[in-house]
């Protein structure tokens, strides 16, 4: 069976998300076709998509790699992308259509959604529907340079991890600054948004870095 590149590029970057490529990781196009079942130029054409959003990176020899990303890179990225979000916020609350206020209602529904499957939360769907969110968000800011700017620091590797380590609490507040920044939106209140999607993104660094601690604390009782 041939596959698309989209297809490719989809089964790559799930494959990156659930941690079958780990961070760190160099692989050849090869690998990627056999894990995908298909020829190397679907792969190529993924592989050049998925670099531009720093799902994978190119080593100076040209060798593809997963991102390894460390503590300060990731406290950089949540601060940078702080400011981003916020900046995109503001545009977006002038800018924003109705229609658009409609599809970030609908997004906000499917985190609903995945919040209340049982016996536990649905954290890919969680994060599918954050993903289309700011998706959204950024669509109605209208700004081609920050469109680029927030696909190069915007790591989703960053953003799946993040999830993974959310408690319920924690994604159930994400949600509550979902529904709050829909509503600064529908008030056309600019300084309101930024302020939420500043604090939104703080937050989720916090929440990153205290999971993180907990995880490393329990890694060295279990080696004591």
């Amino acid at each position: 069976m041939v596959k698309t590149s989209e297809q490719v590029y989809r089964q790559i970057r799930a494959g990156i998300l659930s941690g079958d490529f780990e961070p760190g990781m160099f692989v050849p196009e090869d690998e990627f076709a056999h894990y995908c079942g298909t020829s190397r130029t679907p792969v190529r054409e993924a592989i050049a998509r998925l670099v531009s959003e720093t799902l994978l990176q190119r080593s100076g020899t040209r060798r593809v790699f997963v991102p390894l990303w460390s503590d300060a890179d990731v406290e950089e990225l949540f601060t940078l992308r702080a400011q981003l979000e916020s900046h995109c916020a503001e545009r977006a609350a002038r800018f924003i259509e109705p229609e658009q206020i409609a599809q970030l209602r609908a997004h906000a529904d499917f985190i609903d959604q995945a919040l209340a499957s049982r016996p536990e939360a649905d954290v890919p769907g969680f994060v599918e529907g954050n993903r289309r969110f700011h998706a959204t968000l950024l669509a109605a800011a209208r700004s081609e340079p920050l469109n680029q700017m927030m696909r190069i620091i915007v790591s989703q590797v960053i953003i799946h991890r993040t999830a993974e380590r959310y408690t319920l609490s924690d994604m159930e507040q994400s949600q509550r600054d979902h529904r709050d920044l829909i509503e600064a939106f529908a008030a056309h209140d600019s300084a309101w948004a930024g302020a939420i999607a500043r604090n939104h993104i703080r937050r989720a660094a916090y929440a990153y870095r205290l999971r993180a601690n907990e995880a490393a604390s329990r890694t060295s009782e279990q080696a004591d």
